[in-house]
């Protein structure tokens, strides 16, 4: 390490009363997680790999256990690594794409949208192009918002899914989350048809963020289950989605997003029950700020759209 890297990079000590990280600490860790190596980190951050090297030996100073380990020349990340990094990932994803955005905004007549995955995927994307057709030379910009606390959002516009209260943000009820029990055609081949709620609670079942709702559709018809439903358990309606188009077994999910599957019969309603778990699909705005003409144009859109399918 070079004279100006030593004065840049002096060592941090720690009392343990710290609430916050050391960022260039965890700037370093996430670039080493991010890109598979010390050599593509230091490459990235302009500085050199011993320079990198030491950031990460701060940031395990400070979290008080190691992050990476050596698997002969190479650094993998540890499983606590592993879940660090999980942990702050999104963090990045948010600042890198604010930055981009006042970096490279060039127009005014430009409008940023952050959207839940299975929602962009199944609803948005496929209506895009009547937008982009009656809104000619307005740039949109689309972003995951896969945080489920939303602390930050670069959008002007957010399509969030909740009980529809978050600080500082007004929210507008697109469409409801009542759920159904689906599956796949290929499940049906192998299992057979499912002819009553008593023959679905046999049936393998996939659990979309929590294991309680399966169990809430049941009770709702008297229909005994265990105390608590086994089955895969998934962290969004994407997985969930993917694991029932691949004929793992039945799942609850959003007839609104899933109704395009529905209709090109790539997935089978089970039964018209339905159940409301209290979310639903909202559009937020931030409070004290002003969309711009393009921004309301979207707003619009998007409520006309979700009008237009009840």
């Amino acid at each position: 390490m070079n004279k100006t890297e030593q004065s840049e990079f002096a060592e941090e000590r720690f009392t343990g009363l710290e609430q916050d990280p050391p960022l260039r600490a965890v700037r370093a860790f996430e670039a080493i997680a991010r890109l598979g190596s010390v050599t593509a980190a230091a490459t990235e951050l302009a500085i050199s790999p011993s320079a990198i090297s030491h950031q990460l030996k701060v940031l395990e100073t400070f979290l008080q256990m190691p992050l990476t380990e050596r698997q002969g020349r190479n650094l993998v990340l540890r499983a606590e690594g592993r879940e660090y990094y999980r942990a702050i990932r999104s963090a990045f994803s948010v600042l890198r794409e604010a930055t981009s955005q006042v970096r490279e905004q060039t127009s005014n007549r430009q409008v940023t949208i952050s959207l839940i995955p299975l929602f962009g995927m199944s609803w948005f994307i496929p209506r895009l192009r009547s937008y982009l057709t009656a809104n000619h030379g307005v740039d949109i910009n689309v972003l995951y918002a896969n945080h489920r606390n939303y602390p930050s959002d670069a959008a002007d516009i957010s399509i969030r899914f909740g009980v529809g209260h978050w600080p500082g943000y007004q929210s507008h009820k697109l469409m409801s989350g009542r759920m159904i029990p689906v599956c796949s055609q290929g499940f049906v081949k192998i299992h057979g048809y499912i002819d009553t709620p008593d023959q679905l609670a046999r049936m393998p079942l996939l659990h979309d963020e929590e294991r309680s709702t399966w169990m809430q559709w049941f009770q709702s018809l008297g229909v005994k289950r265990p105390e608590r439903s086994s089955g895969p358990l998934f962290e969004d309606g994407l997985l969930t989605l993917a694991a029932v188009q691949a004929g793992l077994g039945c799942a609850l999910m959003r007839e609104p997003i899933i109704a395009p599957y529905l209709e090109r019969g790539e997935l089978l309603k089970l039964f018209d029950h339905s159940i409301d778990d209290g979310r639903d699909y909202y559009l937020c705005i931030r409070q004290n700020s002003e969309l711009s003409l393009e921004g309301v144009n979207l707003q619009n859109w998007l409520i006309q759209q979700a009008s237009d399918i009840g």
